[in-house]
């Protein structure tokens, strides 16, 4: 093993808290240079490595801002241990010239099939029909509501990326008929394309939000689009903020909407009380893309991403900033 001198450098930046097993995978590979290995502030800390560091490891929602970046005046790229890049200062990024890589490729598999968990939980009611049994109602109210199919709805994928063509591939072996909405076009892709939501959600039974959170996308998911899905399903694993919350609790609470599976939130850890007896509505713990083996995942990618730049390779999963 080569020597920690000879070891290209890497910030490890993280909050705290955070225990996943990434550094000890990277240690062998990479000089680490991990602030809470010391007893200093942060600022102090930056402020004597900065100039030397080219790399970033950014693991979990820790922020990167533009202060953040003033410490770092050679840094080159951001390695992002997360699918969702709204946490990092994008546009100062790209103002510096900074590439940013994510987890999108780690992540995909699960996150879809947790959205498609979602949405067949929420047509065919089996969490509340696991409740129903549970509470013994099965013997004193007798059959429990009827479900939806599956097959033949049409879906709406807002947000066409490695998430959202995992999520179509699975949901066309189920007979769906899919469409999508993108910043583009995509001419590989073999099903109808939306210039906007509202459109796409005219035409859908079902929108599944993939989309990264940007300025653009917040509250993509507003009070006309869920006028124009009518009694349709939206399925949310990308961000909260994708979905005006306030209004989507009142279109739920009035039965404006057939239903609802979400991951994410606006004000997580905290979730609107009104959904909380909701039977049309599914609710999970931001853990969409939460599994041991797409931890696996992310710990290769980042070790690919890193090498590869140290070796004047292309990189994975560059996230692109318009």
């Amino acid at each position: 093993m080569a020597s920690m001198e000879n070891l290209p450098v890497v910030l490890f930046h993280r909050r705290s808290s955070y225990t996943l097993a990434l550094k000890d995978r990277l240690s062998p590979h990479f000089h680490l240079l991990d602030p809470f290995d010391t007893q200093e502030p942060i600022s102090s800390f930056l402020s004597v490595h900065g100039y030397s560091i080219r790399a970033l490891l950014c693991v979990g929602y820790t922020p990167i801002t533009s202060e953040t970046l003033n410490f770092l005046p050679s840094l080159e790229l951001i390695v992002a241990g997360s699918a969702g890049v709204d946490h990092i200062a994008l546009q100062e990024c790209h103002r510096r010239g900074i590439t940013i890589t994510n987890a999108s490729l780690a992540f995909a598999e699960d996150a879809a099939d947790h959205a498609v968990g979602l949405l067949i939980d929420v047509l065919r009611r089996i969490s509340a029909a696991d409740r129903f049994v549970r509470a013994g109602s099965w013997p004193v109210m007798g059959d429990f509501p009827l479900g939806f199919k599956l097959g033949g709805k049409r879906v709406g994928i807002v947000g066409y990326g490695s998430v959202g063509s995992e999520v179509a591939k699975r949901l066309a072996a189920f007979g769906c008929n899919i469409a999508y909405n993108s910043r583009k076009r995509k001419p590989s892709v073999p099903f109808p394309y939306y210039e906007n939501v509202h459109n796409l959600a005219v035409d859908s039974d079902i929108l599944i939000l993939c989309c990264s959170l940007t300025k653009e996308t917040h509250h993509i998911i507003n009070e006309g689009v869920m006028k124009s899905l009518g009694k349709g399903v939206i399925v949310n694993v990308g961000r909260g903020s994708l979905v005006d919350e306030k209004t989507l609790v009142q279109f739920l609470v009035e039965g404006k909407l057939g239903g609802a599976g979400l991951d994410v939130f606006e004000n997580e850890p905290h979730v609107p009380k009104e959904m909380l007896c909701l039977d049309n509505v599914v609710l999970s713990a931001h853990r969409a893309v939460f599994t041991p083996e797409s931890f696996e995942a992310l710990i290769e990618l980042c070790l690919a991403n890193l090498k590869a730049f140290f070796s004047n390779e292309p990189l994975q999963s560059v996230v692109k900033i318009e």
